[in-house]
């Protein structure tokens, strides 16, 4: 019996954060069963990655699990890892509401929820009771209030409490519903960044740890060639893309003009799709190999993931899709993988 299939009526009636919330509820209530266990993974899907044993390509992208609560749901499910955050050094409440919506009709969300956090502290607190065999990440991002100049300070802050409880970290770069945040995406602001970060991890003895970098599916063809060399220069380990879009033009009308009527905010879903896999492309014509990708946006099926991976991408990350399909989505995406 597909339960989500009748819940979700109900939690589509609702307000979607209000839906989150019970949601997230509920799969607490759910990670205290003691026969929550992981599944038997499909032969052939494992794969080392950034030195890391990933029992499966496909991961859950951050965004969903902020403060890392639900891990060992996430666990149970098959996801080969789990990114959590973005994750701030300070709390912080994130944008007005409202900030989420969802149009089930195009399997699309737009969200503004600005990096709304409980701090690094409280979630690397709550790391330290993390479920063994799971792979987690921790996405890292600066507070609204850190001034451009000053954002390697917040990141350094947040992966100092954090990175000695996750197996990577990705700094996040790309939110749209930060102010100024995507800035930190041009060359003459990354390397810089990339710099601390690297040697902070250095300090820290985590020079094994995986450090990634998170980017806008927005950017134009010669600045993502031109990230491409920073990065791979910097000595960092990978790159997620992408993060969610700005771009309206990849609703088509009538629904474009209700998207447009719900204000600012980022898109992820079916209509990225495209999108995001053109700009991994050019990305990955840009690596030659350099360094591996991880594919992110508008992935929702077994055929979008095995795509993303003919393409080049080592992982692939998947978010929406599962709010609008369920937790049967994981088990789906596996069976089709492990078909070829």
């Amino acid at each position: 019996m597909d339960l989500y299939g009748l819940a979700r009526p109900l939690l589509f009636r609702l307000d979607p954060e209000t839906a989150h919330d019970l949601a997230f509820w509920l799969g607490a209530r759910a990670c205290a069963w003691p026969t929550l266990r992981a599944p038997e993974m499909p032969e052939g899907l494992h794969r080392t990655v950034f030195g890391l044993d990933f029992p499966s390509p496909l991961g859950l992208a951050a965004g969903l699990d902020k403060g890392a609560t639900l891990l060992p749901l996430w666990q149970a499910l098959g996801f080969g890892h789990v990114e959590i955050g973005t994750v701030t050094p300070r709390p912080q409440p994130g944008n007005p509401k409202p900030r989420l919506f969802r149009f089930p009709q195009a399997g699309l969300i737009l969200n503004r929820m600005g990096f709304n956090s409980e701090g690094a502290e409280v979630v690397a607190a709550r790391l330290r009771d993390r479920p063994q065999g799971l792979i987690v990440g921790g996405n890292l991002g600066k507070n609204k209030e850190t001034p451009e100049a000053q954002a390697l300070d917040d990141y350094r802050d947040a992966y100092r409490l954090l990175a000695p409880h996750v197996d990577y970290v990705a700094l996040n770069v790309s939110s749209p519903n930060t102010p100024g945040l995507r800035n930190l995406q041009a060359p003459e602001a990354l390397k810089p960044l990339l710099a601390g970060m690297l040697d902070l991890r250095k300090e820290m003895g985590l020079e094994r740890q995986p450090l990634l970098l998170k980017l806008a599916p927005d950017l134009a063809p010669e600045d993502l060639d031109a990230i491409v060399e920073v990065a791979a220069a910097s000595g960092i380990s990978g790159l997620i893309a992408t993060n969610t879009t700005l771009d309206r033009g990849v609703v088509a009308e009538p629904l474009r003009a209700q998207v447009e009527a719900k204000g600012a905010g980022g898109l992820s879903g079916v209509p990225l799709k495209a999108k995001a896999r053109e700009v991994r492309r050019r990305l990955l014509a840009a690596l030659r190999g350099r360094l591996p990708l991880v594919a992110c946006g508008g992935l929702g099926s077994a055929e979008d993931v095995q795509g993303a991976l003919d393409d080049g991408a080592a992982l692939a990350q998947v978010y929406s899709a599962l709010i609008f399909e369920g937790p049967g989505l994981v088990g789906r995406i596996h069976r089709g993988l492990s078909r070829g």
